[in-house]
């Protein structure tokens, strides 16, 4: 039945939308690097990342290096045909993080709309179909997932809706246009985090829906041949190194954690529950215990009607059952026997992190949410004077999630941290130990060492008590890095370097060997001294342990030190100078290879 409609424009939610990203606008625009940007595996590895291409010029070069880990293949950077990178091409690095964050915001509400709205047939132009389509978008848009891949996320609505549109219409009329936006897709995602899967799972809704339909849908094959296409032009970058490079690296060499039987399901329920630091989308304090009290009700309904048909049909069952499907995989990832026959079958997958389909489960929750509140909207058309009531509660419960979200003092919630520690530092006059933006590059003062020191290009340094992307993103190359993948060899290179710490402390030693993307100097006594912070009241030892002879091999010219090293003679080391400025909170200690 459709819903009775009280206005076909659905303008509410397109108002809220635009007095959100408004509102996000001007708080950016009045911090701005004041603001408190989230820094693991975001301000110490793709701010840097993105600030090193366009400091050298590399966006589109072939046959470079870049300036860290020793020089390091530019290729191994982010592809410059991505919507994000163009981004950084276009804006300074702090414009660029920000109008990434409006434009995932945008992309999440367009993709949302478009998807919901061809869900729900007629009901699309019911005003409040189209407003709660519109906000579930934001809420989607809103999650505090993975910033640098903000945009893929977001996106991943829309290629659900494309390919429904591809396999309803197949390939006639408007068909071939839909194919080239499939083939244009990669563009705004990403092929490691979510293209890998987008392929596998649209070749098992081919044969599924094969059997179903007692028909193979030319169109969806199609679809899938442009898809992977799309993704091996748009990442062609990715794929040289993958299928043509013959370089061992460290991901070849890193350890895989597995588990007993019994605890890979308790780890593929806490991830259901919990989700991961990347995808923290805390769905478990409101979004999913709604939901499964409808999933409840929804089943034991059909079983009452004796609907058998209506469970395996139903939309809402299937975003759930591929809920589910992925936190099971998710916990296979830690068992020794699958990735044994996963590296008989397909060994090119060795080491893949294909745990990463938990990377799809914001989404379908928010899919069900919508179902949830659209139904929920449906059938108070049907109640008389109780109707407005509970179409009123629709929209509390979407706010409710929304709000929940952004409150939430989750990692990558930058908005969250911005105001707590703005309001704490402007309102209440306390000092913040954490970095700001600003503090944690501290670009003028940096500047300031490099005129001093006359230092040129090419002039390989590393850094000590701090994240080498700080030497990085000020365009100082580096022999440390944190990547997850680069050559073994190296690896090895630096590792003896950084020997003697290793050999004293037995955790960062494991850290390394078995691990080994954050290729850095470690303390041979504190288990970290790199913080984002203005205090150093972690460091215990201020001694350094490292081989100087090594480290002058690998071409190192100086050591940019938050810690004043206390036994640099022993440690074959100069001190050259101290470096310090009211633009930043650090003193920056800087030494050479004596």
């Amino acid at each position: 039945m459709k819903i009775k409609s009280e206005g076909r424009k659905g303008l509410l939610g397109i108002g809220v939308v635009g007095i959100f990203l408004f509102a996000v606008f001007v708080f950016y625009a009045l911090i701005g690097e004041n603001s408190y940007i989230a820094v693991q595996d975001n301000l110490d590895l793709f701010m840097a990342q993105f600030a090193m291409l366009k400091n050298e010029g590399i966006f589109f070069s072939h046959g470079v290096s870049a300036p860290f880990l020793g020089g390091v293949s530019r290729d191994v950077l982010p592809s410059e045909l991505s919507l994000y990178t163009v981004l950084f091409m276009i804006f300074p690095p702090f414009a660029a993080y920000v109008a990434g964050y409006i434009l995932k915001v945008i992309i999440a509400v367009i993709s949302c709309r478009l998807l919901f709205l061809d869900m729900v047939g007629q009901d699309k132009e019911n005003a409040h179909v189209q407003n709660l389509a519109t906000l579930v978008g934001l809420l989607y848009g809103i999650l505090n997932l993975f910033p640098a891949f903000g945009i893929p996320f977001a996106s991943v609505p829309l290629i659900v809706y494309l390919l429904r549109r591809v396999y309803r219409n197949g390939l006639g009329g408007r068909g071939s246009w839909l194919i080239l936006l499939i083939f244009c897709y990669p563009f705004i995602s990403y092929f490691s985090y979510l293209g890998f899967f987008i392929l596998g799972y649209l070749f098992v809704a081919i044969i599924w829906l094969w059997i179903r339909d007692r028909k193979l849908s030319v169109s969806l094959v199609i679809a899938l041949i442009a898809l992977g296409l799309g993704n091996v032009v748009f990442e062609y970058r990715l794929f040289s190194m993958m299928l043509f490079s013959d370089t061992v690296t460290i991901r070849e060499t890193m350890v895989q954690t597995y588990l007993p039987f019994n605890e890979i399901f308790g780890e593929s329920f806490d991830i259901f529950v919990n989700g991961m630091m990347h995808v923290d989308d805390v769905h478990k304090l409101f979004v999913m215990p709604l939901c499964l009290l409808y999933l409840v009700f929804l089943n034991v309904r059909y079983i009452a009607k004796k609907n058998v048909k209506g469970i395996f049909s139903d939309y809402y069952n299937l975003c759930f059952l591929i809920i589910v499907f992925n936190c099971i995989v998710y916990g296979l990832y830690y068992s020794q026997a699958v990735e044994h026959v996963i590296e008989t079958l397909v060994p090119p997958l060795t080491g893949f992190q294909y745990n990463r389909t938990i990377f799809f489960n914001p989404f379908l929750w928010c899919a069900m949410l919508f179902i949830l509140v659209y139904r929920l909207t449906k059938w108070a058309s049907n109640q008389g004077d109780k109707s407005k009531a509970l179409i009123i509660v629709s929209y509390i419960i979407v706010a409710v999630a929304g709000l929940i979200v952004l409150t939430s003092p989750t990692k990558y919630n930058d908005l969250y941290h911005n105001a707590m520690l703005t309001a704490r530092n402007k309102v209440f006059g306390h000092e913040n130990d954490a970095l700001n933006y600003r503090e944690f590059y501290s670009t003028d003062l940096f500047n300031k060492i490099k005129d001093d020191l006359n230092y040129e290009k090419g002039q390989y340094s590393v850094a000590y008590g701090m994240h080498p992307a700080i030497l990085e993103y000020n365009g100082v190359y580096t022999l440390d890095g944190y990547l997850g993948f680069y050559p073994q060899s190296y690896k090895e290179e630096f590792r003896e370097v950084i020997a003697p710490a290793l050999d004293r402390v037995e955790p960062t030693r494991l850290y390394y060997d078995e691990w080994g993307a954050r290729c850095y100097l470690y303390s041979g006594t504190d288990l970290s001294i790199v913080m984002a912070t203005k205090s150093m009241s972690e460091v215990t030892d201020n001694d350094i342990y490292i081989n100087a002879n090594a480290l002058k091999n690998l071409g190192c010219k100086y050591i940019f030190s938050r810690i004043d090293i206390s036994n640099a003679t022993e440690a074959g080391i100069k001190l050259l100078n101290s470096y310090s400025d009211d633009s930043s909170p650090y003193t920056i200690y800087v030494y050479t290879i004596d």
